[in-house]
C-alpha cells in the first residue's frame, strides 16, 4: 500500500508542476527556488536519520511547500500572499495554531490519533507542535490559490441562497460538532468524521450572513472555483502530509478503531476523501477567527439581507 500511495502522490504533483509549467507567465521568485532546495535538503538529511531535522522534518517540509507554492502562485498571477500582503500571511499562520488546536481538544476524548517522537522538553516539543500547526491553515488556502490560478473552473449563473437553506445547515452542522463529543466514547470514537464537515456547515452561512468571505456568497455569484479549488487542495495536501509523515521520525499514528488494515502511509484508505471537506473548513474557520479579532472587515452585500 506504500508503493500506491507514492505512485498517487507523484501523479498528483506531477499534474500540478506540468499545469503550472503551462500556466506561468512570469519569473520564478528566488524564495520558491530556496523552497524548493530546502526542502530536497530535508529530505535527503531526513532520510539519513540526521538530527534536528529528522525530528523536525515535518514543518520543515510545509514551510519549504509554502514558499514554492506562494511563488508558483505568483509566477502565474504576478501576485501572492507572501510578496503582496505577508502580514496577512502570518497572521493567517499564527490562527491557524488555535484552529488546529480544537481538533486536538476534540481527539483528547475521541483517541483517534497520537503522536509519537515528539521531543520530551516542554520547550522542544512545543516549537515542533506549533511550528506544525502552523502551517495547516497557509498550506491549505495557498494550494487552494495555486489551483484557482489554473482556471479549471467556469463562471456560473447567479442564484439566490435561501435563508432557510443557512439555517439547516446551521442545525446539520451544530449537530456535527456537538455528537461527537456527547456520545458515549467508545462509540464518539467511531464519528470523528462529523467534525470534518460540521465546522464548514456552521460557519459558511454565518460568513455569508456576517457579509464575510464565504462559499455561500461565492456560489449566489456564480464563482465555484474557490469551492472547487479549496477540494482540489484538500486533496493535494492530504497526501502531501501523510507521505511526509510516513518517513518522519516526529510523527502521527491514527489509531482510530476502523480500516486499520487498510493504510496507505499512516491514513486509513477512506480517511483521505476527509482531507477535501477539511479544507473547506480550513477556509471558513480561518474566516471566522479573522473576523473575531477584526483581522477581516465586514462587506455587507445587499443581496442576503431580510
Amino acid at each position: 500500500m506504500t508503493k500506491l500511495g507514492v505512485i498517487v502522490t507523484a501523479a498528483t504533483i506531477t499534474i500540478v508542476c506540468l499545469e503550472f509549467w503551462r500556466r506561468r507567465k512570469h519569473f520564478f521568485p528566488y524564495a520558491g527556488w530556496l523552497g524548493l532546495a530546502a526542502l530536497v535538503g530535508a529530505e535527503w538529511l531526513m532520510f539519513r536519520g540526521i538530527e534536528p531535522v529528522s525530528t523536525y522534518f515535518t514543518p520543515i517540509a510545509w514551510s519549504a511547500y509554502l514558499l514554492i507554492c506562494d511563488s508558483a502562485v505568483f509566477a502565474i498571477t504576478g501576485r501572492s500572499r507572501l510578496r503582496n500582503a505577508p502580514r496577512d500571511f502570518f497572521q493567517m499562520s499564527l490562527l491557524s495554531i488555535p484552529l488546529w488546536l480544537i481538533f486536538e481538544a476534540y481527539n483528547l476524548r475521541l483517541q483517534n490519533w497520537t503522536y509519537v517522537g515528539v521531543p520530551t522538553s516542554l520547550v522542544w516539543g512545543l516549537l515542533g507542535y506549533c511550528w506544525s500547526f502552523a502551517t495547516i491553515t497557509p498550506a491549505i488556502l495557498e494550494t487552494a490559490e495555486l489551483v484557482e490560478s489554473f482556471g479549471w473552473f467556469k463562471q456560473g449563473a447567479d442564484r439566490m441562497i435561501p435563508p432557510a437553506l443557512c439555517r439547516n445547515m446551521m442545525v446539520l452542522g451544530a449537530l456535527c460538532v456537538i455528537v461527537p463529543a456527547v456520545l458515549p466514547r467508545h462509540v464518539a470514537a467511531l464519528s470523528f468524521g462529523l467534525l470534518w464537515i460540521g465546522f464548514y456547515l456552521v460557519l459558511d452561512p454565518l460568513n455569508y450572513r456576517l457579509g464575510l468571505p464565504s462559499l455561500l456568497g461565492d456560489i449566489s455569484y456564480g464563482r465555484w472555483s474557490r469551492f472547487c479549488s479549496l477540494l482540489v487542495s484538500g486533496w493535494i495536501c492530504g497526501w502531501l502530509w501523510e507521505f511526509w509523515n510516513y518517513w518522519a521520525a516526529a510523527k502521527w499514528h491514527y489509531v482510530f478503531p476502523m480500516f486499520q488494515k487498510w493504510k496507505i502511509f499512516e491514513m486509513p484508505v477512506p480517511g483521505y476523501l476527509g482531507f477535501l471537506p477539511f479544507a473547506l473548513e480550513c477556509f471558513v474557520m480561518y474566516v471566522t477567527a479573522a473576523w473575531l479579532v477584526r483581522w477581516i472587515p465586514r462587506s455587507q452585500d445587499p443581496r442576503i439581507m431580510e
